[in-house]
């Protein structure tokens, strides 16, 4: 239960409003009780004396009671309501903010929907388990103890015939507390995997219907679905069986005491309005047991939550500031990279990689897929950590700095643009929003966006949609290039920023691409190698390892695996002075 704790924990800030909701639902259970308490008084000398007196103060009694126990039933459900949401969306708030501490390894290893599933879904079962189970504790275990002392009051002897009833019903709560917990575990694992199936399927939907998927996606989803509502009919049958079992066991004891407790009216040895109100408290003890009894296992569904909740809370991230980390100074030299080796799951990616790259320096990287050149440049705002050697910027030891002075410093325009479901103008602003209109007016017209935006319904104050979806690839490119020059970084990586780009927008792209590469130290990896013919210098990368380095005119002399690569790309022209043409008119 030390999650459950946890839990707890974090209810101490409203420990005040907490005694408040806990001294109303000690009312409530005075009140209930009283109810039981009243019921002697009502048939002894009302019905059975005919006192006029009890008759005139015990209905407006009874009003009194259930006036006074309405008024705090509805105060500690407002309250402990307002705890519960309180709490899960400071949960919320911090599991969102732990996830966006980690690493690209660790967003790689867990699905969206998985982690989707945990801040919506896992969140929501915890608030059930602090908010309506603590209630339930509460309130209910303060009803129990003043049923417990009418029924003592009224007949010890009987009271003590119905106490063997209560260690039976201890075994299965407890039991069924454990299933409930293994069966809540499963759910909430299945409902992870289906959240990820529709993540998937919503956000691909055109590959989907591309290659006629319907039906197989239609299949794993029901599957999935099919899962959850096996494991969902488990949950209901641990829950049905308590409440028969209860009554069962109940009904036992209620058995006993009718014959006993009437035996004893009948020989003269009590009332009836004593037994009456005896048997009634006893009944109404009946209902709070069976919330107990749900109340443990909503605790169970949302301990197995919290536990999953709790160990991303717990996860520290990969890579993270160190203590007293350096704010890295605006870059003047270059980068250099030593002896560097990177490794992702034990698998070696990169092997010892010595490269120095100067200030204002464009050096491109070339290789086949799955050579490194991705991960190499991810290395650089340590979106991933080196394993063996250092990557320094002016002399200073990335890992030494802070990750915001670092990544403040690089900016990234990648293949797959990333643009989010808001305006025009935000998304170019995105990482400087106080920015003015004149500089992202600026940044849109250097790429070359400021036309097509002037044409949307709306200009710059026009939503693009989820992902970008209302405008073309070659738009979102160069909004993505909008977005860079609004950034004004000294470090620009560029990883394949035109290659799923047609011919026309491509050469409007590359030219907002020119614009933003002028002053900065660019680092850019080529699907086409048109493209990068007037780099400064060209990496080849083969298996993990630097195999060539030099000029587009020194590389095609050595006719080595740079040669091979630029004439399989263009084999298709015959010579390599028609491979030249080509590629000047491309570039």
């Amino acid at each position: 239960m030390k999650y459950f704790k946890r839990l707890l924990k974090l209810a101490l800030p409203f420990r005040n409003k907490f005694l408040l909701a806990a001294l109303c639902m000690l009312v409530v259970g005075a009140m209930t009780s009283s109810l039981a308490f009243l019921i002697k008084p009502a048939l002894d000398d009302i019905f059975l004396k005919k006192d006029v007196n009890t008759l005139k103060w015990l209905p407006i009694a009874v009003i009194v009671i259930y006036l006074i126990k309405g008024l705090c039933n509805y105060s500690q459900t407002v309250i402990m309501s307002y705890i519960g949401l309180r709490i899960v969306n400071q949960l919320r708030n911090r599991l969102y903010a732990q996830m966006q501490k980690q690493s690209l390894a660790f967003f790689s290893q867990n699905p969206t929907g998985i982690l989707m599933s945990r801040i919506t879904n896992d969140v929501s079962l915890v608030q059930f388990a602090v908010s309506e189970a603590i209630t339930s504790l509460l309130r209910d275990t303060f009803t129990l103890c003043g049923l417990i002392f009418v029924i003592f009051y009224r007949d010890w002897q009987l009271a003590l015939i119905a106490m063997v009833v209560f260690p039976l019903t201890i075994y299965p709560i407890t039991k069924f507390g454990k299933k409930m917990r293994s069966v809540a575990t499963a759910t909430q694992i299945t409902m992870g995997s289906l959240t990820s199936i529709l993540q998937e399927t919503i956000s691909g939907t055109r590959i989907v219907k591309a290659f006629c998927m319907e039906k197989y996606e239609n299949e794993r989803f029901a599957a999935e679905n099919e899962r959850l509502l096996k494991f969902n009919m488990k949950s209901v049958s641990i829950q049905a069986i308590s409440g028969p079992l209860m009554e069962f066991l109940g009904g036992i004891g209620i058995g006993a005491i009718l014959f006993y407790g009437g035996y004893n009216v009948v020989q003269g040895n009590s009332t009836p309005g004593n037994f009456f109100s005896f048997l009634a408290a006893l009944l109404l003890l009946y209902e709070p047991i069976k919330r107990l009894t749900n109340a443990n296992n909503t605790i169970q569904n949302g301990v197995a939550a919290a536990e999953r909740v709790f160990s991303i809370i717990d996860l520290t991230p990969d890579i993270e500031d160190k203590p007293g980390a350096a704010e890295l100074p605006p870059v003047s030299r270059g980068i250099d990279i030593e002896n560097m080796t990177f490794r992702y799951e034990k698998k070696p990616v990169l092997k010892n990689i010595n490269l120095s790259i100067k200030a204002g320096e464009v050096v491109a990287f070339v290789g086949m897929s799955g050579g490194g050149k991705t991960s190499l440049v991810n290395l650089i705002p340590r979106f991933y950590d080196v394993s063996e050697g250092r990557i320094r910027i002016d002399d200073y030891d990335i890992r030494d700095v802070s990750l915001r002075s670092l990544r403040g410093q690089i900016a990234i325009v990648t293949q797959q643009t990333i643009l989010f479901n808001d305006s025009v103008r935000n998304n170019i602003a995105y990482g400087n929003i106080e920015t003015s209109d004149d500089e992202i007016i600026g940044a849109a017209k250097a790429a070359n966006a400021h036309d097509f935006i002037m044409r949307m319904p709306q200009g710059y104050d026009t939503n693009i949609g989820e992902l970008g979806t209302k405008i073309s690839g070659g738009e979102k490119q160069r909004l993505s290039i909008a977005r860079a020059l609004l950034k004004n970084a000294p470090i620009l990586i560029l990883d394949e920023a035109t290659s799923s780009l047609d011919t026309e927008a491509e050469r409007e792209v590359q030219e907002a691409l020119d614009n933003l590469m002028k002053g900065r130290t660019t680092l850019v990896i080529a699907h086409r190698l048109s493209t990068i013919r007037n780099a400064d210098r060209i990496i080849v990368l083969v298996n993990g390892e630097i195999l060539e380095a030099g000029d587009h005119e020194t590389l095609m002399k050595k006719q080595g695996e740079y040669f091979r690569l630029y004439n399989l790309q263009f084999k298709d022209e015959g010579s390599d002075e028609k491979n030249g043409r080509l590629a000047k008119d491309m570039g």
